[in-house]
Protein backbone atom coordinates (compact mmCIF):
# COMPACT_ATOMS: atom_id res chain seq x y z
CA UNK A 1 0.00 0.00 0.00
CA UNK A 2 1.33 3.47 -0.89
CA UNK A 3 1.37 6.09 1.83
CA UNK A 4 1.76 9.79 1.03
CA UNK A 5 2.32 11.14 4.52
CA UNK A 6 5.38 12.99 5.76
CA UNK A 7 8.85 11.48 5.85
CA UNK A 8 10.04 10.37 9.28
CA UNK A 9 13.38 12.21 9.20
CA UNK A 10 14.56 15.76 9.83
CA UNK A 11 16.67 17.68 7.32
CA UNK A 12 19.70 16.89 9.50
CA UNK A 13 18.93 13.17 9.38
CA UNK A 14 17.51 12.84 12.88
CA UNK A 15 14.43 10.69 13.34
CA UNK A 16 11.03 12.36 13.85
CA UNK A 17 8.72 10.67 16.33
CA UNK A 18 5.22 10.93 14.84
CA UNK A 19 2.57 12.58 17.02
CA UNK A 20 -0.14 10.61 15.24
CA UNK A 21 -0.64 7.57 13.06
CA UNK A 22 -1.40 7.25 9.38
CA UNK A 23 -4.65 8.59 7.97
CA UNK A 24 -6.97 7.12 5.35
CA UNK A 25 -6.73 10.24 3.16
CA UNK A 26 -2.94 9.85 3.02
CA UNK A 27 -3.20 6.48 1.24
CA UNK A 28 -2.10 6.77 -2.41
CA UNK A 29 -3.54 4.89 -5.36
CA UNK A 30 -1.70 2.38 -7.52
CA UNK A 31 0.23 3.53 -10.60
CA UNK A 32 -1.60 3.51 -13.90
CA UNK A 33 1.39 2.27 -15.99
CA UNK A 34 -0.05 3.51 -19.31
CA UNK A 35 0.87 1.08 -22.11
CA UNK A 36 0.52 1.08 -25.90
CA UNK A 37 -2.78 -0.56 -26.87
CA UNK A 38 -6.36 0.37 -27.80
CA UNK A 39 -7.50 3.38 -25.75
CA UNK A 40 -8.84 2.69 -22.25
CA UNK A 41 -9.49 5.57 -19.84
CA UNK A 42 -10.68 5.25 -16.25
CA UNK A 43 -12.53 8.02 -14.41
CA UNK A 44 -11.35 8.61 -10.83
CA UNK A 45 -13.03 10.82 -8.25
CA UNK A 46 -10.52 12.66 -6.09
CA UNK A 47 -10.79 14.42 -2.76
CA UNK A 48 -13.28 17.28 -2.96
CA UNK A 49 -15.36 15.67 -5.73
CA UNK A 50 -12.97 16.54 -8.54
CA UNK A 51 -12.39 14.12 -11.42
CA UNK A 52 -9.18 12.79 -12.95
CA UNK A 53 -9.04 10.77 -16.15
CA UNK A 54 -6.51 7.99 -15.79
CA UNK A 55 -5.27 6.59 -19.10
CA UNK A 56 -4.57 2.88 -18.73
CA UNK A 57 -3.87 2.23 -22.42
CA UNK A 58 -3.36 4.53 -25.37
CA UNK A 59 -2.10 4.33 -28.95
CA UNK A 60 -2.56 7.90 -30.26
CA UNK A 61 -0.67 11.05 -29.34
CA UNK A 62 -1.23 14.72 -30.14
CA UNK A 63 2.21 15.65 -31.48
CA UNK A 64 3.16 19.33 -31.85
CA UNK A 65 5.77 20.41 -34.39
CA UNK A 66 7.78 23.32 -32.89
CA UNK A 67 8.89 24.59 -36.33
CA UNK A 68 5.43 24.97 -37.85
CA UNK A 69 3.43 25.33 -34.62
CA UNK A 70 0.90 22.76 -35.84
CA UNK A 71 -0.33 19.76 -33.86
CA UNK A 72 -1.49 16.47 -35.36
CA UNK A 73 -2.80 13.23 -33.90
CA UNK A 74 -0.58 10.30 -34.85
CA UNK A 75 -0.22 6.64 -33.97
CA UNK A 76 2.41 5.59 -31.40
CA UNK A 77 4.62 2.75 -32.62
CA UNK A 78 6.92 2.06 -29.65
CA UNK A 79 8.76 3.60 -26.70
CA UNK A 80 12.37 4.38 -27.63
CA UNK A 81 13.64 5.79 -24.34
CA UNK A 82 12.31 6.40 -20.83
CA UNK A 83 14.52 8.10 -18.25
CA UNK A 84 12.01 7.45 -15.44
CA UNK A 85 12.83 3.74 -15.47
CA UNK A 86 14.89 1.78 -17.98
CA UNK A 87 12.53 -1.20 -17.74
CA UNK A 88 9.61 1.00 -18.89
CA UNK A 89 11.16 1.11 -22.36
CA UNK A 90 11.06 -2.68 -22.63
CA UNK A 91 7.49 -2.80 -21.30
CA UNK A 92 6.31 0.12 -23.54
CA UNK A 93 5.09 2.20 -20.57
CA UNK A 94 4.25 5.83 -21.35
CA UNK A 95 5.24 8.47 -18.78
CA UNK A 96 6.14 12.15 -18.90
CA UNK A 97 9.54 12.58 -20.58
CA UNK A 98 9.40 9.27 -22.46
CA UNK A 99 10.66 9.35 -26.07
CA UNK A 100 8.22 7.63 -28.42
CA UNK A 101 8.51 6.59 -32.06
CA UNK A 102 5.59 7.91 -34.14
CA UNK A 103 4.69 8.14 -37.82
CA UNK A 104 6.15 11.68 -37.92
CA UNK A 105 9.38 10.72 -36.12
CA UNK A 106 10.62 10.72 -32.52
CA UNK A 107 8.65 12.75 -29.98
CA UNK A 108 8.85 13.41 -26.24
CA UNK A 109 5.75 13.13 -24.04
CA UNK A 110 5.11 16.46 -22.29
CA UNK A 111 2.18 15.60 -20.02
CA UNK A 112 1.27 12.87 -17.51
CA UNK A 113 -1.06 10.35 -19.22
CA UNK A 114 -1.90 8.66 -15.90
CA UNK A 115 -3.19 12.00 -14.56
CA UNK A 116 -4.62 13.72 -17.65
CA UNK A 117 -6.21 10.95 -19.73
CA UNK A 118 -4.51 12.08 -22.98
CA UNK A 119 -1.04 11.88 -24.51
CA UNK A 120 0.60 15.13 -25.67
CA UNK A 121 4.07 15.17 -27.21
CA UNK A 122 6.51 17.48 -28.96
CA UNK A 123 8.46 16.47 -32.06
CA UNK A 124 12.22 16.12 -31.53
CA UNK A 125 14.69 17.46 -34.10
CA UNK A 126 16.19 14.74 -36.29
CA UNK A 127 19.91 14.07 -35.87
Amino acid sequence: MRWQGTIGRKATGGKLIPARGKRKYEVGREQSDTTIAEVRVKKIETLGGNVKLRMLRGNMAAVADPKTGKSTTVKIETVKDNKANLHYMRRNILTKGAVIKTELGDARITNRPGQDGVINAILLPTQ
